[in-house]
């Protein structure tokens, strides 16, 4: 037991040399489908597993990762373009070694860079995307123009719907209109607070298959999170769930949707590949 307890503590102060976070983003159709509680206790899940994981909220003036960890964050992202602090004095600590990255008023700096400030944001992202192995964003529910330049910049995309209609609809329009900008887009989905299997099947059947059938893409499902008391409390505790109640339901349901999502895709960017800051370089930029 302390063997493996030594190995996972390496895992977790160690990065893969050479290699790169992968970046991905969690969005959703619409508001109130869990969004951020999903990402902040997917994120310890990956944790967990004994990667290095950096959230960085990106929902605008309404982001709520802090609050549903029951922690304050001293900075924001306004504090490294205002105060010119560096990107690792504003990353704080959250639960299971994950860090965090709030946002705020902040990120309308980050969708209109200027030159000098695009070299020094570009530089110390570069030094951060070698210590993490992912660097999931929390996008707020819905797309702007910019947020959805902001997508194309990142690797994968994680949509979260939940089994009602409007919810299914949302999530097929927000996948449509990122696959209008770039078809090469993995698209990985997951159903939260279904009643039970059956609904979340049929949910995701439904969003499948309209892809499928309009857009002639495939999409990834990653499976189901069931509509559990569990999440409520913990809300109302300000823990997440995953640490909250390890062994509910939901719990074992996003630990199984985790190892799904890291069986599908290496957790790693190749250095060769176009990386994230190319990306928001051309797709933020325009250049």
């Amino acid at each position: 037991m302390k063997d493996q307890a030594e190995s996972l503590r390496m895992m977790l102060n160690s990065r893969n040399d050479g290699k790169l976070a992968k970046t991905l983003a969690v969005i959703s159709g619409k508001g109130g489908v869990g969004k951020s509680n999903f990402s902040l206790n997917f994120s310890i899940a990956l944790s967990k597993k004994g990667y290095k994981v950096l959230v960085f909220d990106m929902d605008i003036g309404m982001g709520n990762i802090d609050i549903l960890m029951g922690k304050h964050p001293q900075y924001t992202i306004l504090d490294f373009f205002e105060r010119e602090m560096k990107l690792k004095e504003i990353i704080s600590n959250g639960y299971e070694n994950i860090s965090i990255i709030a946002g705020g008023t902040g990120l309308l700096h980050l969708f209109s860079l200027k030159e000098e400030m695009f070299g020094r944001f570009s530089q110390e992202f570069n030094s951060i995307l070698e210590e993490y192995d992912f660097i999931l964003f929390d996008m707020g529910a819905g797309l702007s123009e910019d947020s959805a330049k902001f997508l194309l910049c990142v690797e994968e995309l994680i949509i979260i719907t939940t089994p009602e209609p409007t919810s299914v609809m949302d999530a097929y329009s927000v996948m449509k209109y990122i696959y209008l900008l770039n078809d090469s887009m993995p698209f990985h989905l997951v159903c939260n607070r279904a009643d039970n299997r059956k609904e979340g099947m049929d949910t995701i059947a439904r969003v499948q298959n309209a892809v499928k059938r309009f857009l002639n893409k495939e999409i990834s499902p990653l499976g189901i999170l069931p509509d559990d008391k569990t999440v409520s409390k913990a809300v109302a505790k300000q823990v997440p769930f995953m640490i909250f109640a390890p062994n509910a339901n939901v719990s074992r349901s996003l630990t199984d949707i985790t190892t799904r999502f890291i069986n599908k895709a290496p957790n790693f960017t190749d250095p060769k590949s176009k990386g994230f800051m190319q990306n928001v370089k051309r797709y933020l930029l325009g250049r």
